[in-house]
């Protein structure tokens, strides 16, 4: 059986294959850079001076660049108190979700009972509504309970939303896991909640990475409602925060853009270091044995 360097060594050496690579590199080439140019133009605004933010030149790094921008943003705005209140809620809602989440798919997976189709479908199909739908009856709701402007009435519709994705996910990969393995547990002492901590979730990891991951980055993202919810400036969200930074007439986009750039630092450092669990907890979950 060929290895991977094999394989790959005999593909190249294909002498009809070389103008396909040239055409697929190319390809991947133009693709990279129509990602990447816009992120790397968003940074070379949050550098340039006042005097060159509308500058023409196509550099990157301006001359006389300045973290200026990155200075007025976190100390003269209230961007630092919008990250804390971003990273409270996502955080929240990602272990809420994910803990409420191992639960439910464990129950669909392991056990037999009436209503368990019906249930998993339940899940699905609130998929499928769209949030600004839900806003209206949510919003009646969080009013009579006296839930406006304050955490716990974002937190309640961000939890409810975070779990259907993470029950079916978690769901799928509970059950790629052998049932031998928890009936050895219990031959051994173990009861259920016992086998499910010490045997099914350390083989999980993958699954949980990869739904605590999407809830965070659902929830640092979100805009709509939090805009509903929250009024407070000092309650506010990034997402809500950078709206609120431009002016009405004008708008500083050199400490604008400097905030946009902070603001996708903690989402770039939590999505870096689960990268590794990205393919295993999203494919792994999806084959059936």
């Amino acid at each position: 059986m060929l290895n991977m360097k094999e394989i790959k060594k005999k593909y190249f050496e294909r002498t009809d294959s070389w103008p396909k690579i040239i055409l697929i590199y190319t390809v991947l080439i133009l693709i990279a850079f129509l990602t990447t140019y816009p992120l790397l133009n968003v940074l070379s605004v949050s550098l340039r001076p006042g005097d060159q933010l509308f500058s023409m030149t196509l550099k990157l790094i301006p001359d006389n660049w300045t973290l200026e921008n990155y200075r007025i943003a976190l100390f003269e705005k209230d961007l630092l108190i919008w990250l804390k209140n971003s990273l409270i809620i996502s955080l929240v809602t990602a272990a809420f979700g994910v803990v409420l989440s191992i639960s439910a798919a464990y129950s669909f997976s392991r056990f037999r009972f009436w209503g368990r189709k019906s249930g998993m479908m339940i899940f699905l199909v609130t998929q499928m509504f769209p949030a600004p739908m839900l806003l209206l009856p949510m919003y009646i709701l969080l009013v009579k309970l006296g839930l406006i402007n304050q955490f716990l009435g974002l937190l309640i519709p961000y939890i409810a939303t975070a779990v259907p994705f993470s029950v079916w996910n978690l769901k799928g990969y509970f059950d790629t896991v052998p049932k031998s393995l928890e009936e050895s547990a219990y031959i051994d002492g173990c009861n259920v909640v016992q086998a499910l901590i010490k045997i099914v979730l350390p083989l999980s990891t993958p699954a949980i990475a990869i739904s605590f991951l999407f809830s965070f980055m659902t929830a640092w993202s979100e805009y709509i409602v939090a805009r509903i919810i929250l009024t407070n400036k000092k309650l506010l969200t990034l997402p809500v925060g950078l709206v609120n930074m431009q002016g009405q007439f004008a708008t500083s986009w050199g400490i604008y853009s400097a905030a946009a750039i902070i603001t996708s630092i903690p989402v770039i450092i939590l999505f870096v270091s689960l990268s590794r669990y990205l393919v295993g907890g999203l494919t792994v979950g999806g084959v059936k044995e």
